[in-house]
């Protein structure tokens, strides 16, 4: 057996019924489960390694439920700095016309590194720009970093289909044939899909937005999803632009395009969610509609506050996402949660939006929406050994008197220890095996590169 004691914890959040936690806790770790935890004195058992947790708080590993990783690498671009969505997008397709497998194994380790840094243990990522000058197996790419990083891994399989000259937003140049993007999707479910709650690695079916694909490819994939029982994703209600464009060019809001496509059901979950009726949020929690959170990005873009309380009401599962290092320009899970906070108290009131609010979006309400509560986002005995331990104890905590709301509200840290199924990924703030200085080098050059390229 594989046991691992993370004692003495200042605090441990399991997540279960509050976020006031245990105080002076121990939990023991055993074949990437939890086994035992609790208060005071650990049980007298034969363990492998040991963590002193004083000063400390122990969570369950944070969940992202939404990212571009290729993005990092056009993080603040000039030209996009200052944009909404659709000139932002205008903007940077051109650049990423020219990511190579190269760029994408690039962004793929260092946006996971910087996840994993931030206590992160389970991620999403939406690819979907494949130039055709580039190998398409980019999804595999992405697979062979998770696994070299331990970290777990939800693949969605993005794609554009409806390029300008059939009157969608990106360029001919980066999308690509239904019938390809369809036979890409089947292979890669085929080849690594493993629909085990405990899972390292699952696949999703993820239609870019409903102005890049066609509302045939929304339902083929909804017909696969079916088939298969893979989840379906999709960027959705974004902005006031996305609702004007579906009904010029379908006659209906982006709800109503789900409901016509075969989306309304509980394998969904929708990036964004922010222009939504009050009709339709109701609609949306009928069918078990997750949604991804993305507060950053929907600041930094001004596309609006999600509805997060009348979301939750109404019976969506609301996780918490990143989004693309482009319109976030960080992949900072603490960061995020404060952000969902603060966000989520200025659109609702102090009052309607709480501390465990936004840490449930960041732990059971991504599990929720990947259908795998019972495996990820709590520290219970059974639940994956999924464990972030942040050291409160420095400069930016002193003062907090609740530990906890001090997490979210003091200063975002790097995690200290990170488990992900038992394995101890981050070791003192840093990631064994994995060369920083080397990678961060790297990636800057791929980053220039892909920046010059339109001047050459």
């Amino acid at each position: 057996m594989n046991t691992t004691l993370i004692e003495h914890a200042d605090v441990l959040i399991s997540m279960r019924d509050s976020c006031s936690g245990i105080h002076d806790a121990y939990i023991v770790l055993r074949d990437g489960k939890v086994h035992e935890l609790g208060a005071g004195a650990p049980p007298d058992i034969p363990v492998e390694s040991k963590i002193d947790a004083r000063g400390c708080i122990v969570m369950p590993g944070l969940i992202n439920m939404h990212h571009h990783f290729y993005q990092t690498l056009t993080r603040a671009y000039p030209t996009a700095v200052d944009s909404c969505l659709f000139p932002w997008l205008v903007a940077l397709y051109p650049i990423w016309e020219g990511i190579t497998t190269d760029s994408v194994r690039l962004g793929t380790s260092l946006a996971m590194a910087e996840l994993l840094l931030s206590g992160c243990s389970t991620t999403v990522d939406h690819h979907y720009v494949f130039p055709k000058a580039t190998d398409p197996r980019l999804i595999d790419i992405q697979i062979e970093v998770a696994r070299e990083l331990g970290m777990r891994f939800v693949a969605t399989r993005g794609s554009m289909s409806r390029g300008e000259s059939a009157g969608g937003l990106p360029p001919d140049s980066v999308v690509q044939d239904e019938g390809i993007i369809l036979e890409d999707c089947e292979r890669l479910i085929k080849q690594y899909h493993d629909p085990d709650p405990f899972a390292m690695i699952q696949i999703a079916l993820a239609p870019c937005s409903p102005f890049s694909v066609s509302p045939r490819l929304l339902r083929q994939s909804a017909d696969l999803s079916k088939k298969t029982g893979v989840l379906l994703h999709t960027h959705l209600a974004e902005t006031t632009d996305e609702v004007d464009y579906c009904r010029r060019h379908y006659g209906c809001t982006p709800v109503e395009l789900l409901k016509k496509t075969g989306w309304l059901c509980d394998r969904t979950w929708l990036a964004h969610g922010i222009h939504f009726s009050s009709k339709e949020i109701a609609l949306l929690g009928a069918h078990g509609v997750g949604i991804a959170h993305c507060p950053t990005s929907n600041m930094r873009l001004a596309s609006g506050i999600a509805p997060v309380p009348a979301l939750l009401e109404a019976g969506c599962p609301v996780g918490l996402a990143v989004d693309g290092s482009a319109s976030n320009d960080s992949s900072h899970m603490l960061l995020e949660i404060r952000q969902c906070l603060l966000l989520g108290r200025l659109g609702a009131g102090a009052d309607a939006f709480s501390v465990k609010m936004a840490l449930q979006c960041a732990t059971i309400g991504g599990a929720a929406c990947l259908r795998r509560e019972e495996a990820l986002g709590r520290l219970l005995p059974g639940a994956a050994a999924d464990v972030a331990i942040f050291d409160i104890s420095d400069i930016g905590h002193s003062g907090a008197v609740d530990p906890v709301a001090g997490l979210v509200l003091c200063a975002p840290a790097r995690v200290k220890h990170l488990f992900v199924g038992g394995k101890h990924i981050v070791q003192d703030g840093a990631l064994p095996g994995v060369d920083l200085t080397e990678l961060i080098c790297r990636h800057r050059i791929e980053s220039a590169r892909l920046a010059t390229r339109l001047t050459h």
